[in-house]
């Protein structure tokens, strides 16, 4: 075989450049500490970092969705803070009313204040979140949700919360028409309440449960008789009599029927009746402060009229406040479910992390040895090519 003196030069700085190639990409990679570059590297290990990228860019887009979440929920537990806060003070208003010593000028000064706390709350239920939507607004809503109307406050939103992706759906609102007008009445169980007609000398308590197994939820009425001075009581289900007729009355006595027990305290007149009818999700919290602003702001009202005003009213102030502690309760545990959420992330993220560095990063003691390798062979292919070089025939010749 015949070798060429061109041929051998040919091989020679071949070899030389294939060897310099290698050992520019391996300092290329100890520079940059990565061992993919680009997709031609590593096929395999590209797609790898490809996917590492996209779960990280979604759990940042989830992280911001949280925080959106995390902000709107902490100001939703504040405002209802604020809330029972406000609620409070009704109740230790409404408790002082009911002194005995108050005069009707007194009553009304503490029912004007029970009317601006009124207002302070319904500020509170129409409060933004910031940026441009409220915090009680349920599914949206682009005006103040509650309206203050001649009929009383009305939701003119959607009931319900809007929500965020963010891993798991987090709320953005709070269902405002639960929180505000959706307490239940009575004592959770059913509601008492006087009749208009009523005179002005008995009033009725709110009622407790004595045996929930006998429970029929019907609409039960009591009415009251006064004939030749003695009072007896009839207690009527759905408007048809009961075994209890005619029953002797005795001021501050439970009155008990199927699971049910109401005390009557005062002195009722001939005709007076007092209703008791399951209780409903409905009660509007602004309708029972404007109920007792209104009525402790009445004057001329008797001894058991204020009674009845002060026992209702802290009946469904204590329902309205109930409601509110219970949504501040989940206004809490949904800040709870988003730190949960949040760790979830950061774990999504440290996982999607680890795997791009594993499947792109350089192995640098790995490196240090191929480059060192890699320079030592370049080192040998250009002590070759300069003996190579003067093996020429030309160098004989001369």
């Amino acid at each position: 075989m015949r070798i060429t003196t061109a041929n051998s030069f040919a091989t020679a700085v071949d070899n030389l450049q294939q060897r310099q190639q290698e050992l520019q990409l391996a300092q290329d990679r100890l520079t940059s500490g990565k061992r993919v570059a680009r997709a031609s590297d590593d096929p395999a290990a590209a797609a790898r970092v490809e996917r590492a990228l996209a779960t990280s860019a979604r759990a940042v887009a989830d992280q911001r969705g949280l925080e959106a979440s995390r902000s709107a929920m902490q100001q939703v537990e504040g405002a209802l803070g604020s809330a029972t806060e406000a609620m409070q003070q009704a109740r230790e208003l409404l408790v002082a009313a009911g002194n005995g010593s108050y005069t009707d000028a007194e009553r009304a000064n503490l029912g004007a204040r029970i009317r601006g706390l009124r207002e302070q709350l319904f500020s509170i239920a129409n409060r933004g979140d910031g940026s441009g939507g409220y915090l009680f607004g349920g599914q949206g809503s682009a005006q103040p949700p509650f309206v203050d109307g001649t009929g009383g406050v009305s939701f003119r939103g959607a009931d319900g919360q809007t929500e965020v992706q963010a891993g798991d759906l987090l709320p953005m609102t709070h269902d405002g028409a639960a929180a505000w007008l959706g307490a239940r009445s009575g004592n959770g169980v059913f509601v008492t309440s006087p009749d208009a007609a009523n005179g002005n000398g008995a009033w009725i308590d709110a009622g407790s449960v004595v045996d929930p197994a006998v429970l029929t939820g019907d609409d039960y009425r009591v009415d009251f008789s006064v004939v030749g001075g003695v009072t007896t009581y009839s207690v009527l289900r759905n408007g048809a009599p009961t075994a209890q007729v005619n029953m002797p009355y005795l001021s501050g006595q439970a009155i008990q029927f199927d699971g049910m027990a109401v005390t009557v305290q005062g002195t009722p007149a001939h005709g007076d009746r007092f209703d008791v009818a399951p209780s409903m999700a409905d009660l509007s919290l602004f309708e029972v402060l404007d109920l007792i602003a209104g009525e402790l702001q009445a004057g001329g009202r008797s001894k058991a009229q204020v009674a009845q005003t002060v026992a209702s009213g802290l009946r469904d102030i204590d329902a309205s406040f109930g409601n509110l502690q219970l949504q501040r309760s989940m206004a809490g545990e949904s800040l709870n479910r988003i730190d949960a959420v949040e760790g979830r992330l950061a774990e999504t993220k440290l996982a999607a992390q680890t795997e791009r560095s594993l499947a792109e990063d350089l192995d640098m003691v790995q490196a240090l040895s191929d480059f060192e390798a890699k320079q030592t062979g370049y080192d040998a292919a250009l002590s070759t090519y300069s003996l190579v070089q003067r093996m020429s025939l030309f160098q004989y010749l001369t």
